[in-house]
């Protein structure tokens, strides 16, 4: 991933304008660049404020298109922010959907899945799923003591998700 104020002031100035068509072709094309630093973060903040289809549909293709590895760290910095439900969902599918390994932030994503509603605890859920044969046996079982630990609080919606969870992890 490349550093470059130029590239994140353009896309900021674009963004500014609101102009939806003009925004789903610029994210379009930033698919065949190389990704550069604050992309994500203003593609992220935006989506999480629009309420135009067009433009989440192109954020939502781009993010699930993304395959640089160096990406997944500044995408976790997103998902951990106070964001609405529907965009912290849409990064963590992005994950899984990229294909690149989260496995590092697999602690993260279990947090997410005790603490968010059921179609994000879903989508961190296929994360942790993907992520599983990376995973050191230390790891696995930290993350089934994390969710039996909090497992109580989850309610009832996400108890065959969380049992379903814990077998694959072991």
């Amino acid at each position: 991933m490349i550093k470059s104020l130029k590239k994140v002031n353009d896309l900021s100035l674009l963004l500014s304008k609101n102009d939806a068509l003009l925004i789903s072709e610029a994210v379009g094309m930033l698919r065949d660049e190389e990704p550069f630093e604050g992309a994500v973060a203003l593609l992220t903040s935006y989506y999480d404020r629009t309420e135009n289809n067009l433009v989440r549909k192109s954020i939502e293709g781009f993010m699930n298109d993304i395959k640089d590895q160096s990406v997944t760290k500044e995408i976790i910095t997103e998902i951990r922010k106070p964001l609405n439900q529907t965009t912290i969902c849409m990064l963590v599918a992005s994950c899984w959907q990229s294909g690149l390994n989260y496995s590092e932030y697999t602690k993260d994503f279990a947090g997410l899945f005790l603490s968010s509603e059921y179609l994000t605890a879903l989508e961190c859920f296929t994360v942790i799923e993907e992520s599983v044969h990376q995973m050191t046996k230390k790891k696995r079982d930290e993350i089934i003591t994390m969710i039996r630990e909090y497992s109580s609080a989850i309610g009832s919606e996400k108890e065959k998700l969380a049992s379903e969870l814990i077998s694959i992890l072991r």
